[in-house]
C-alpha cells in the first residue's frame, strides 16, 4: 500500500538516477529502489518489457551491499529469492493493518455505503488488494454489475505478486484488473479504458502525508479520476495538542541535557549546540505509553483538513491561536489525524491517544503498530507558558510532511526548518538522549579509565560510529592517537570532529579518521599495533535493527585482527544474550494468522508476511525489533536468564547456548523479549543492559505460534512451568536462530 516509492520498468543499459527507501528487515537491511532513466535519457520504455525492480540487500556484519533483481514471472529467480523476499514483507506494516479490524470494518461499510452502482473503481496502493476486492463485491450486488470494473494499482513487485494469489483464493481473479505500476505511470486509453469514478486507497502513514498522499491526489485528479468523483476516505484531519513531557525533552535536548554529565565532553558545545541534533520533522511514537508523564498544556486543536475528492494544494499553512490551559514548559506537539471514510460523516477512523475524549475520535481498545501519532519536538529547552497565556502556532505542510513554529508573547518564533552546514550531524532521538545520558556516560567513561591504566602511549580505535568515544578517550589520554573508523559517518564524522574538538581541548591531529573503504593495516598506523580497540557498539543508520546486529563491532574486530596487539584491550570484551519470557497480548493479535478479513480468505499470505500462529511446521514467525514499553500491555513472566555469551576477544564464529526458563507469574505468555548486554570491562564491573526497562534501545521479539497458559509450580495442569530455550549465532549473516520446547 505504498504508492509512488517503487517504480517497474525495463532497465536501459544507461546511466540511473535512484530514489531509495529503507526497510529492516531481521536478517539483512534491503532497499526498496526507484530507478529512471537519466535526464539525457529519452529512449521510450518497452510496452511488453518484463516487469522488474531492484533490491539493495545489505549485509548488517560488515556494511556490505548488493543489488537484486526481482522480475515478474521468474520462476527461477523467484524461487532463489523467495526467503529474503519473505524476510523483507515480514518486517513491513502489512500484517499489522490486515490485523486492524476497526479500520478493516470501516473502509468495508464505507465502500459498501458508496458504491451503489455500477462503476470504475481505482485502487492505488492496492496491497494485498482487500479494498479492491471489496469494491468488486459491493458492485456484485448492484444491477447490470458487469459493466463495473475494479483497476488496482500496486508498484511493489513482491506485493503484486501475493495480491494475485489472494485474488484468485477469493475467486476474484477475474473480478479485479492489476498495474504493477505507480499510479502516476497509469494512463487513460492505454492502460485503462476511462477515468475512474470512484477512488479507493490507503496511502496514510502516522503523520498522514509521508507515503506520497498529496502527489498521489493530484495525479489521480488530473489525470484518472473524473470530475467530483466519489472517494473512500473522503476527508482527513489532522488534530494537535501542546504537551510537557521531561522524557520527550530528553530527545532531543541534547546540548542542555549533557551540562549534568561529569566527564567534560560536550558533542554539542556552546555556540555549536545545533551541530548535533534531531531531524526536524514528526517522530511517529505510541504516546498512550507516555500518558501518565504528560502535562496537557492545551486542548485538542484542528491543524489541517484534506479532502480526498478535491486536488489538494502542495503547501498550505495554518496560524492558530492556542490558549494554555495548565502551567509548563512546552516540550512537543503532539499530533494525530481523525480519517472520515463516508461523504455523510458517519463512518471514522481515528489515530487519536487514548486521553482525547471525541465522539469522533472513538476508541475500540485496539493497539496497532501500523499508525502512531506524531511527535514534534519544540528546540532546545522548550517554551515556558502559564495557564491562560495564548500561543501562536504556525503550521505548514508540504507534499509530504508537517512542521510547526511557536512563540508567546514573550519569545520568538522556535523556527523548524533543519539547519544547514557542513559539520550537522542528524542522529535518531534515542540516540541523542543516550548521549545526554549521565548514568551511561558516566559508565562508559569508568569502563575507559580502567582501560586506559594500564596503557601509557596507546594507539586506540574506535571500530564504530561513535563520535563520544572518539572525543572520550582523547580527552582521557593526552598521549593516545586515536583512529576512528565511523563506516557509517565517514565524512560527515570527519567535519563534525573538526568542529568541536577545540571546544573540547583536543589538537586537531589527535584524532584521525580512516576514510578508506578498505579495513585499516599496517601501513596505515605506520607499523603500530593497536593497542585498545573500542566500540559503544553503535552504528549509523542501524536504529530499527535487532540488537545482536551491532555484532558488526565483532566482526570488525575480527578482520581487523592482524593489526591488533597480542595483549590488545577490547571494549566492550563480550557481550550477554539476554531474555524474558513476557505477555505481550496486543502485539501478537497484531501479528496473528490471518485468516477471513471481512469475508476475505487472506491465510495464503501467513508465511510471506511473518505472522505467528498455526504455520506449517518448519516455517516459524521471525524475530522482529520493537520497543517492548511501547507495544501495548506487557507483562513479565519469568526472571531475566542468559541464553548464551560472545567472546569479543576471540574471532567472530558460530554460537549455541541454551537456558532453562522457570515462570515465576501466572499469565499468558505470547513470547520471549531478547536483548543484548554488553559487558565493557574483563571484570564485569561495567555492564550495560540494553533491556525492555531501557527505552533508548530496540529489544528483539520472538512470537510464540500460539499463547501460552504459564505459572509456577504448584499450580495443577493446564500450566506450564518452565520451558528450554536454545539459540544459535550464524556468524555469515549476523543471523539467530532461537528455539524452545515446553515441559
Amino acid at each position: 500500500m505504498i504508492p509512488l516509492l517503487s517504480k517497474t520498468l525495463t532497465i536501459p543499459s544507461l546511466p540511473l538516477r535512484c530514489s531509495t527507501r529503507l526497510i529492516l528487515t531481521p536478517n539483512s537491511l534491503f532497499t526498496r529502489f526507484t530507478s529512471t532513466p537519466a535526464p539525457t535519457e529519452t529512449r521510450p520504455m518497452s510496452s511488453d518489457s518484463t516487469p522488474r525492480v531492484f533490491q539493495l540487500k545489505l549485509d548488517p556484519l560488515t556494511g556490505n551491499s548488493e543489488w537484486v533483481i526481482i522480475e515478474d514471472g521468474n520462476k527461477e529467480e523467484e524461487e532463489t529469492f523467495k526467503s529474503s523476499s519473505n524476510a523483507l514483507l515480514a518486517t513491513t506494516s502489512y500484517l499489522d493493518m490486515l490485523n486492524d479490524d476497526t479500520r478493516n470494518r470501516a473502509f468495508r461499510e464505507a465502500i459498501d455505503k458508496t458504491i451503489t452502482k455500477p462503476c470504475h473503481v481505482l485502487d492505488i496502493g492496492a496491497g494485498t488488494g482487500l479494498l479492491s476486492m471489496m469494491a468488486a463485491r459491493a458492485m456484485g450486488t448492484c444491477d447490470d454489475s458487469k459493466k463495473g470494473m475494479v483497476t488496482a494499482c500496486e508498484s511493489y513487485l513482491p506485493m503484486v505478486k501475493l495480491m494475485r494469489k489472494v485474488l484468485n483464493l477469493n475467486g476474484m481473479g477475474k473480478n479485479v484488473k492489476i498495474f504493477n505500476k505507480r499510479s502516476d505511470e497509469l494512463q487513460v486509453g492505454v492502460d485503462i479504458p476511462s477515468r475512474a469514478d470512484v477512488l479507493v486507497s490507503e496511502i496514510l502513514d502516522s503523520e498522514l502525508l509521508g507515503e506520497g498522499l498529496i502527489p498521489t491526489l493530484q495525479h489521480a485528479h488530473d489525470m484518472l479520476r473524473v470530475d467530483n468523483p466519489l472517494t473512500v476516505p473522503y476527508r482527513a484531519t489532522t488534530y494537535g495538542q501542546l504537551v510537557e513531557s521531561t522524557f520527550l525533552w530528553k530527545l532531543h535536548d541534547l546540548s542542555n541535557n549533557e551540562e549534568e554529565a561529569s566527564d567534560s565532553i560536550r558533542l554539542a558545545p556552546a555556540g555549536l549546540d545545533t551541530i548535533l541534533h534531531v531531524k526536524a520533522k514528526q517522530h511517529p511514537m505510541h504516546c498512550d505509553a507516555i500518558s501518565k508523564e504528560i502535562n496537557l498544556l492545551s486542548e485538542p486543536f484542528k491543524i489541517f483538513e484534506f479532502d480526498f475528492w478535491k486536488r489538494p494544494d502542495s503547501q498550505r499553512d495554518s496560524k492558530l491561536l492556542i490558549k494554555a490551559t495548565n502551567d509548563g514548559r512546552i516540550h512537543a506537539v503532539v499530533s494525530w489525524w481523525i480519517l472520515q471514510l463516508d461523504s455523510e460523516g458517519t463512518i471514522f477512523y481515528s489515530t487519536a491517544p487514548r486521553w482525547i475524549t471525541s465522539p469522533i475520535a472513538t476508541h475500540t481498545g485496539n493497539w496497532c503498530d501500523h499508525w502512531k501519532q506524531c511527535v514534534w519536538f519544540i528546540p532546545g529547552e522548550g517554551i515556558p507558558i502559564s495557564k491562560g497565556e495564548e500561543v501562536h502556532l504556525h503550521a505548514v505542510h508540504s507534499d509530504t510532511s508537517v512542521s510547526y513554529n511557536l512563540a508567546t508573547q514573550a519569545t520568538d518564533i522556535r523556527e523548524c526548518d533543519s539547519i544547514a552546514g557542513d559539520s550537522l550531524l542528524t542522529l535518531s532521538p534515542e540516540r541523542i538522549a543516550i548521549y545526554g545520558d549521565r548514568k551511561w556516560r558516566s559508565c562508559m567513561s569508568t569502563a575507559l579509565k580502567n582501560l586506559l591504566q594500564a596503557r601509557v602511549h596507546p594507539l586506540c580505535v574506535v571500530a564504530d560510529d561513535s563520535v563520544f568515544l572518539s572525543l572520550l578517550v582523547a580527552h582521557l589520554s593526552k598521549t593516545s592517537n586515536v583512529i576512528a573508523l565511523f563506516p557509517g559517518l565517514r565524512e560527515r564524522g570527519v567535519q563534525y570532529l573538526k568542529a568541536v574538538a577545540d571546544a573540547n581541548g583536543i589538537t586537531a591531529d589527535h584524532i584521525e579518521v580512516f576514510q578508506k573503504k578498505k579495513y585499516l593495516t599496517l601501513n596505515d598506523t605506520k607499523q603500530k599495533k593497536v593497542d585498545l580497540l573500542i566500540g559503544e557498539p553503535y552504528y549509523y543508520g542501524n536504529n530499527g535493527m535487532l540488537p545482536w546486529q551491532n555484532f558488526r563491532f565483532w566482526k570488525e574486530r575480527t578482520m581487523l585482527d592482524s593489526v591488533l596487539a597480542e595483549d590488545v584491550l577490547v571494549m566492550p570484551c563480550k557481550a550477554m544474550l539476554k531474555a524474558c519470557a513476557m505477555s505481550l497480548p496486543d502485539l501478537w493479535k497484531s501479528h496473528r494468522c490471518l485468516s477471513k478479513i471481512e469475508d476475505f480468505d487472506h491465510s495464503i499470505v501467513n508465511s510471506t508476511l511473518g505472522a505467528c500462529g498455526d504455520l506449517p511446521p518448519p516455517l516459524e514467525g521471525p524475530l522482529l525489533p520493537f520497543f517492548i514499553w511501547q507495544c501495548g500491555e506487557t507483562k513479565e513472566l519469568s526472571e531475566t536468564f542468559t541464553i548464551m555469551e560472545f567472546d569479543f576477544s576471540k574471532s567472530i564464529g558460530p554460537c549455541y547456548g541454551k537456558a532453562q526458563v522457570e515462570f515465576t507469574e501466572q499469565g499468558m505468555c505470547h513470547g520471549f523479549v531478547l536483548w543484548i548486554d554488553w559487558v565493557m570491562d574483563a571484570k564485569n564491573s561495567v555492564v550495560l543492559t540494553t533491556g525492555p526497562d531501557e527505552r533508548y534501545w530496540k529489544q528483539g521479539v520472538k512470537l510464540l505460534s500460539q499463547p501460552v497458559a504459564v505459572g509456577g509450580r504448584g499450580l495443577g495442569t493446564g500450566y506450564c512451568c518452565s520451558t528450554l530455550i536454545e539459540a544459535f549465532f550464524d556468524p555469515s549473516s549476523g543471523e539467530l536462530i532461537v528455539k524452545h520446547v515446553w515441559s
